[in-house]
């Protein structure tokens, strides 16, 4: 195969494997080289903090294709391999055994990486992060017999996994420096939300309070707060956020601004080479900015737009960004945008105690981002539609459920 016909994907998580799948529905007959710096085919990383977490999913769920797929669709997968360089004018990658690989055009999805907490005792037995498969399964086999759990900020991955902690019957802390659990992602209101789901868990949550480091003689047995005090702790998950890994891309000369920066159609300034999914920092016309989305629906549908992109078709990728929870007896899917402080209010459509409502986040009277807890009969399609209108709305009308969302859309 020529380098006129190949395409290499740097990158074999899901963005990678359905940019792949994506060539393949358009009709490319190319080759596709994808190429991952861990051991095991593609994976999706949702059910690593949820459902594999849990042990109520089985790992062969967590795959994106079956094993079979990639010799079956000609998809030559290279596992266990980082590329270390790329020359873009010869149109090559380098791999780290010192194989070069030519491409006609070129993915970077290789996705990112957790923010490491630099305090003494961070090597210390007991202190995890979790990102990879493998990091899901020591997790998994450190909790599964209770204990005392310490987590380490309050996003996302801290929440989900103090919630599968409690559902092994740990006794678990929550330390977070900010007021509120989830302030970028959701606001203080929402935050506070989550705070007390958690605390009618029975979950210790901290709120306003450093990590100032570990303590332990080889294995971790507490953590030493920014008030001078110490949390008791068998085990340790860190969850500060991911870094977006720019490395490659910043070495090549490819613009970079908290990720590779990319344009409408997921292609960078150079024409042959394109960014998708955690690591791209793409333009979305429904917000007119540039954004970058860490969340599996992001990796899904920007992996798909990449790979028609690559071929030359029209894509512009303005999907409102979408995530989804489940925590204890909440169920909770999120869609939409703002930057930090970038709304005026929070407009709640149902009973909040009951932890049954929509939320919706407004900005100059127009609906930027919405969420439902448990409300699966409507989901979060009305609130994407919602946003996509960009009509005004009145805010009592949103907030009275007797008044059907859909007739909102018309401003």
């Amino acid at each position: 195969m020529t380098t006129e016909q190949t395409f290499v994907i740097v990158g074999a998580g899901l963005a990678g494997a359905k940019a792949a799948q994506s060539l393949r529905e358009e009709g490319f007959a190319g080759g596709i080289t994808l190429v991952g710096a861990e051991a095991e085919r593609p994976y999706e990383r949702p059910p690593l903090s949820k459902g594999y977490l849990l042990g109520k999913e089985e790992k062969a769920k967590v795959y994106v294709h079956d094993e079979g797929w990639y010799a079956e669709n000609s998809v030559e997968l290279l596992l266990g391999c980082r590329v270390t360089g790329l020359d873009r004018a010869g149109h090559q990658v380098e791999l780290d055994d010192g194989r070069r690989l030519g491409y006609a055009k070129l993915l970077l999805a290789p996705g990112s990486s957790p923010r490491r907490l630099d305090v003494p005792g961070a090597d210390l037995d007991g202190v995890h992060y979790l990102r990879g498969l493998g990091d899901s399964e020591r997790l998994r086999e450190a909790v599964g017999g209770g204990g005392r759990v310490v987590v380490v900020g309050a996003g996302w991955i801290g929440l989900e996994t103090a919630a599968a902690a409690r559902g092994y019957g740990c006794e678990v802390t929550v330390v977070e420096p900010q007021p509120v659990p989830l302030r970028a992602a959701l606001g203080p209101e929402m935050g506070a939300f989550f705070a007390g789901v958690h605390r009618r868990q029975g979950v210790d949550v901290r709120l306003g309070l450093g990590v100032t480091g570990f303590l332990g003689t080889g294995r971790v047995r507490a953590v030493a707060t920014g008030d001078g005090g110490e949390i008791p702790a068998d085990v340790v998950i860190v969850g500060v956020g991911v870094r977006p890994c720019t490395e490659l891309a910043e070495r090549a000369g490819l613009a970079v601004d908290d990720g590779i920066v990319v344009d409408a159609s997921l292609r960078t300034e150079d024409p042959d080479v394109y960014a998708a999914g955690d690591v791209a920092s793409a333009f979305n016309p429904l917000y007119g900015t540039r954004i970058r989305v860490e969340h599996w629906a992001n990796a899904l549908n920007g992996g798909l737009a990449a790979g028609r992109s690559m071929l030359g078709q029209k894509v512009v990728y303005d999907r409102p960004p979408y995530f989804f929870t489940d925590q204890y007896d909440v169920g909770m899917e999120f869609s939409g945008w703002f930057a930090p402080g970038g709304y005026d209010s929070v407009v709640v459509r149902g009973d909040l105690e009951a932890r049954a409502f929509h939320a919706f986040w407004l900005s100059g009277g127009r609906v930027v981002a919405g969420m439902h807890v448990n409300q699966w009969d409507e989901g979060i399609a009305p609130a994407q539609e919602l946003i996509r209108a960009g009509v005004r709305v009145d805010p009592d009308r949103l907030a009275d459920p007797s008044v059907p969302l859909a007739d909102l859309t018309k401003g």
